[in-house]
């Protein structure tokens, strides 16, 4: 059996997908032992280095199966340390792939991008969660949709998990959406604030569609801490898709070195993505001038390596949606920062996954508020001392959303073994 995996994130530096892939891979691994599962990326040997049970399927060399399924570990761990020895701001080589890729099309929206060779011989195609299905990433949006549709079309079974919809407003991705989507096995979305109707929009059955939460979740989850932490975490992401003033930067710095020190906690800097080095170049600058500092993770450091960083906080900063996931899974309390609209889904979907009727555990604040510096300061000094009454709510949400996701999980399989109720069901779980 073959199983191809689409991974939203080819190049394999943002740890909060690299959590999502861990948790597909291994519970497709757990559901067919000796299945052959290949991922998508252009990364071979950091692939094989971070998930040995999994085959890179090389996205930019034709994407078909290897020849030999198995890696060398050694070589393939040399290849982690190396690209994390030499890593850096990666603008020039942003400039070169964005060249690279197949001109656009007369209308300016993206060319189809190929279907790599691996898929005509798959059992199932799955399309792992992500926040891709967006105008924000117009093209890996499409990439998924071909391969989708590809697959669909020679009766191959497709699915998508821990999904995040929207904002879905361009036209042309919009139709793609309708035309593929319905078609799609089963749908797995980590929020129910947009994706359902985003879904019905595009013609989707609601029978084959279920909120499950994150699929990172569970890989936080398992390293939580015994007890509360004692630091402030901070990540600042600085995009085109996030923009944020040099104001805001600064108000922000200030009042999360100021309340580090009103509650004598060290400042811990929360790196999830190494893509062109964008949150180490946007959070470190922040801790200068502050009391106590922590180190950041090493470029090779893992997602569950962030995870633990993240479960000695007592509540965090975040700008980035995964490192709100990591705390709110192990019970501690977020304030998620935002300045865009695709933020605003993704940190309101997250807050009513998470939210407890008296006590929401992901506080929303808008870096555009003329009251910035207030409403942040009072947002953490509320959450630092309600953190210890939060812990619990948020780790059993967390569990509610496990619970899901792998009945997601059992959905998927079931269009495998033929029993659409999914495993569990059958075993009656």
């Amino acid at each position: 059996m073959r199983i191809l995996v689409e991974n939203g994130e080819y190049w394999l530096r943002n740890r909060g997908d690299i959590a999502m892939l861990s948790v597909t891979v291994a519970r497709l691994r757990a559901r067919w032992p000796h299945a052959r599962i290949g991922v998508l990326t252009d990364q071979p040997r950091v692939l094989r280095a971070l998930l040995p049970e999994a085959e890179p399927i090389g996205a930019a060399t034709g994407g078909d199966w290897p020849a030999v399924p198995g890696g060398h570990p050694v070589a393939d761990r040399a290849a982690l340390l190396w690209r994390a020895w030499t890593d850096g701001p990666k603008t020039r080589l942003r400039a070169v792939r964005n060249r690279l890729r197949p001109p656009a099309t007369e209308s300016g929206e993206p060319a189809q991008p190929a279907v790599p060779a691996a898929a005509a011989t798959a059992s199932l195609v799955v399309a792992q969660g992500g926040g891709y299905m967006t105008d924000v990433d117009r093209y890996q949006a499409h990439r998924a949709l071909s391969l989708l549709e590809f697959a669909g079309r020679r009766g191959i079974a497709t699915a998508m998990t821990g999904q995040g919809f929207g904002p879905l407003t361009s036209p042309d991705l919009v139709a793609r959406a309708a035309a593929v989507l319905p078609g799609v096995g089963f749908i797995g979305l980590r929020e129910g604030r947009r994706g359902p109707a985003l879904l019905d929009a595009a013609g989707v059955d609601a029978a084959n569609v279920l909120v499950t939460g994150d699929d990172a979740i569970e890989a936080a989850y398992d390293v939580r801490r015994p007890g509360p932490g004692t630091d402030l975490g901070i990540c600042l992401r600085v995009a085109d898709y996030a923009p944020v003033s040099d104001g805001a930067r600064e108000v922000l710095g200030a009042v999360v070195r100021e309340q580090a020190a009103v509650a004598g906690a060290a400042l811990t800097p929360l790196i999830i993505s190494e893509y062109d080095s964008e949150d180490r170049r946007c959070t470190l600058p922040l801790l200068a001038g502050a009391r106590r500092t922590r180190r950041p993770v090493a470029r090779a450091g893992t997602a569950a390596d962030v995870a633990r960083q993240v479960g000695g906080c007592r509540v965090i900063v975040t700008s980035a949606y995964h490192l709100a996931v990591f705390a709110l899974s192990q019970g501690v309390p977020a304030i998620g920062i935002t300045a865009s609209e695709y933020y605003d889904d993704k940190f309101y979907g997250l807050a009513e996954m998470f939210g407890t009727p008296d006590a929401p555990g992901l506080r929303i604040v808008h870096l555009d508020d003329p009251n910035l510096r207030d409403s942040l300061t009072a947002a953490v000094v509320e959450l630092w001392a309600g953190a210890d009454d939060l812990r619990e709510p948020l780790q059993a949400a967390a569990l509610r959303q496990i619970e899901a996701s792998r009945a997601g999980f059992d959905r998927v399989f079931g269009l495998v073994d033929g029993d659409s109720a999914g495993v569990g069901a059958r075993h009656g779980e």
